[in-house]
């Protein structure tokens, strides 16, 4: 299993200099690799394996290749196959795409070292320090462990839009020492739950909870204000300069809360339950509509899941995504699709007359009576039964339906879900 941790990075002044440098080389050397990429036999340079071959001439022709880790400069190189392959695959299924492009100074901030060249150091408390090739120690805060079983495979450092600096440890974990998922077929309504995203509130659960969304317009409110602050500012002064990164902190702290209050909500769902089912949405789709874009995107659904799913093997967790179209249409009482925009946030069927929240009605409350699972529709409807489809277990078809709310149905905010 593969997945990584990121760290705050404090270089001093020498050394952010010396990255920076680094850092510039690199972006020559990708840019090298698309010159010879169109310009020599693709038979010759055709995959990044190939063209690594390379690097020695280069070293030759361009003494300065030679100033930064080989390790690293192969990687720089696998970069750009990397990227080729991604416009290949967006061909692939569809899309126009464009071409690879020479990067500029403020579009190439950050580069990988493989394999080796890199230390981590001092481990023992709240500080560290990362040891790099040809660059020397920086300080990192080490605000959580790395766990002993996972291997340091890369280490990336990057230069954020602030200027500040970051680290990221792209760790790997055999799947021997992951902690064992329960047997599908002991999964039922105790320890399984259904997910349904949504926007007023960010999650509903089939057993009853909501979690709030948080509120960015704050957030949003000084962004518009030192945005007005840049505009009167004259471009290239260093006034605007300052000013400047004074608008990437706070447009950078936006998706950073965001982020923060998913890990919070992911890490509770998969040391929760032993089974968690969440739909499959189509992100892109969603935010390509017109109708509450911004919140869409604030969201991060797609991130959410992500997260969900990495969080899963790392805590012995089943995470299933289901098909998401009608869960939040279908009448959790009689089934009945009900059409309705995404600002209409109630559900009434007219055929039957139930009446609850749009997105409650997209999940089930389940409890367990006896050896029997009984349906209890709270709010009602289907993640998590057809989670339960999608592994192949079986589900009751005359289970019983409340049309009122549970009486324990309550909102949980993120400090409650640490």
């Amino acid at each position: 299993m593969e997945y990584s941790h990121r760290y705050p990075a404090y270089p001093t002044q020498q050394g952010a200099a010396v990255l920076d440098s680094h850092i510039d080389i690199h972006r020559q050397a990708y840019n090298y690799t698309l010159y010879e990429y169109e310009n020599v036999d693709v038979d010759d340079i055709g995959s990044a394996y190939k063209h690594h071959s390379r690097l020695t001439d280069w070293k030759d022709e361009f003494p300065i290749f030679a100033e930064v880790n080989s390790k690293a400069l192969q990687r720089t190189v696998t970069r750009f196959y990397q990227n080729l392959n991604g416009l290949s695959e967006q061909k692939q299924n569809g899309r126009t795409v464009g071409k690879l492009k020479w990067k500029s100074p403020k579009e190439f901030q950050s580069m990988t070292y493989s394999q080796s060249g890199f230390e981590l150091k001092n481990t023992s408390g709240r500080r560290a320090t990362l040891w790099l090739s040809k660059i020397g120690d920086i300080p990192i805060r080490y605000h959580r462990e790395i766990p002993d079983e996972a291997d340091i495979k890369e280490v990336t450092i990057k230069k954020e839009t602030t200027g500040d600096w970051f680290v990221s440890f792209g760790l790997e974990t055999d799947e021997a020492d992951l902690p064992e998922k329960s047997p599908v077929d002991s999964l039922d309504a105790s320890n399984s739950v259904g997910v349904d995203l949504g926007i007023q509130n960010y999650i509903h659960t089939s057993d009853g909870k909501t979690v709030d969304w948080i509120d960015l317009e704050d957030e949003y409110d000084r962004l518009r204000h030192e945005q007005r602050k840049l505009s009167r500012k004259e471009q290239g002064s260093n006034n605007y300069e300052k000013q400047r990164r004074e608008v990437a902190t706070v447009k950078r702290h936006i998706p950073q809360k965001v982020l923060d209050y998913q890990h919070k909500i992911t890490t509770w769902l998969v040391r929760e339950y032993d089974a968690v089912f969440v739909e499959d949405l189509d992100v892109k789709g969603m935010l390509e509509q017109s109708q509450n874009a911004r919140n869409k995107q604030d969201a991060a659904w797609r991130q959410f899941i992500t997260l969900l799913e990495y969080k899963a093997d790392l805590y012995g967790c089943h995470v299933v995504q289901v098909e998401a179209p009608g869960t939040t249409k279908e009448c959790a009482k009689c089934n009945v699709e009900t059409g309705k925009p995404i600002w209409v946030r109630e559900h009434s069927c007219p055929s039957c007359g139930f009446e609850c929240d749009r997105d409650a009605n997209a999940v089930v409350r389940l409890r367990l009576t006896g050896s029997k699972i009984a349906c209890d529709f709270a709010t009602a409807m289907n993640v998590l039964q057809r989670g339960f489809s999608e592994l192949g277990l079986g589900w009751s078809e005359d289970t019983p339906v409340e049309t009122a709310l549970p009486t324990d149905t309550h909102s949980v905010s993120a400090k409650r879900v640490r």
